[in-house]
């Protein structure tokens, strides 16, 4: 009896075992399984457990969830500070109104600068690309010392070129990587006269009759874009905060300007802060420096060659006897990466 009873244990110990084991892989079969990047989603009519609801990549992709959506490259670099969030558009064009501008140099929402440059192709032979100036406000800029050296850098860094030329709503820079890693940019003439600030009306642009606060009779400067340069004993003293708004925006600057505060610490040595038509506050501003130098000089104040100090750091700007301005200073890759073409759109 007990040789019969011990293969019918086995048998149903057998029988047993292949239940449980089917049932195993039917559980199997039926509930969903995460793969590395992949997803197996339950047959239809069968019921998921809450926990499964909530995992990364629920979606039906045959990739990740982040496969569909569309990344945009950039670069984010800076000259003294003045920070900026590159793109390159010269193979693909990327679409850019206002808003999306804004979106993207947030610096709590987006990726956050001072200026957005867009590198685009260029609209006259000589030149390596186009640059496009946007302001954290969305307008657009002529001209951007601090983002020309920064874009002379990337393009040495693409190809190894030590001299470039870059296009700009201003005209064409000429740019050149110096021995010790600076960039040297010709920043093209400093022009003077009231009408290519441009004021609103006649003025004498060596002193111009403008005062708000403690700040008056500034010397008006195009380089590039429009600059009032006020001198005063303390540029630390001056809320650029409160007066910075208000005078970029004076009836006197039809197309608005960028206001500077500056200090002559001696012949060759200048202290500057900036408010930055469009920016605000800004730690450097290369087009600043060069007003500051040229407005020390017509005033008797300062050689054509100088030291310009700015909350980020030192610029070196000269004043060539033939009228065109030339700043060095360095410029540096923060970081690269990409963003979701979402952040464009505002979807």
């Amino acid at each position: 009896m007990h040789r019969i009873f011990l293969p019918i244990l086995t048998f149903r110990y057998s029988l047993l075992t292949l239940g449980w084991i089917k049932y195993f892989r039917n559980s199997l079969n039926h509930s969903a399984v995460l793969d590395i990047g992949r997803v197996k989603t339950a047959p239809a009519g069968d019921r998921a457990l809450p926990h499964d609801s909530t995992g990364v990549g629920q979606a039906a992709h045959d990739g990740h969830i982040t496969a569909a959506m569309a990344k945009v490259p950039f670069f984010k670099m800076h000259g003294l500070g003045n920070d900026f969030v590159v793109l390159d558009a010269r193979y693909q064009a990327i679409a850019l109104d206002g808003e999306a501008v804004c979106r993207l140099v947030d610096r709590h929402t987006g990726i956050g600068c001072d200026q957005l440059i867009v590198l685009e192709p260029p609209r006259q032979a000589t030149a390596r690309l186009f640059m496009r100036i946007r302001n954290a406000d969305g307008s657009s800029a002529e001209a951007c010392g601090n983002a020309a050296r920064c874009v002379a850098w990337l393009l040495h860094r693409q190809n190894g070129e030590t001299r470039m030329r870059i296009e700009t709503a201003a005209g064409l820079l000429e740019a050149e990587i110096m021995p010790d890693g600076q960039v040297a940019v010709d920043m093209g003439l400093a022009r003077t006269e009231w009408s290519e600030i441009p004021l609103a009306h006649p003025e004498d642009t060596l002193c111009v009759d403008l005062a708000l606060g403690p700040l008056s009779e500034p010397v008006c400067t195009n380089i590039g874009n429009p600059h009032a340069t006020f001198f005063v004993e303390d540029v630390e003293a001056i809320d650029l905060g409160e007066v910075g708004p208000v005078l970029e925006r004076h009836p006197l600057f039809p197309e608005r300007a960028n206001i500077g505060v500056a200090k002559v610490d001696d012949q060759t040595h200048l202290r500057l802060r900036v408010w930055e038509r469009g920016a605000g506050i800004t730690r450097a501003c290369g087009t600043a420096a060069c007003a500051a130098l040229v407005a020390a000089f017509r005033r008797g104040l300062a050689d054509r060659r100088g030291s310009i100090g700015l909350d980020g750091g030192r610029l070196d700007i000269c004043w060539r006897e033939d009228g065109h301005v030339i700043m060095i200073g360095p410029a540096a890759l923060s970081f690269e990466g990409t963003f979701d073409q979402s952040l464009l759109t505002g979807s």
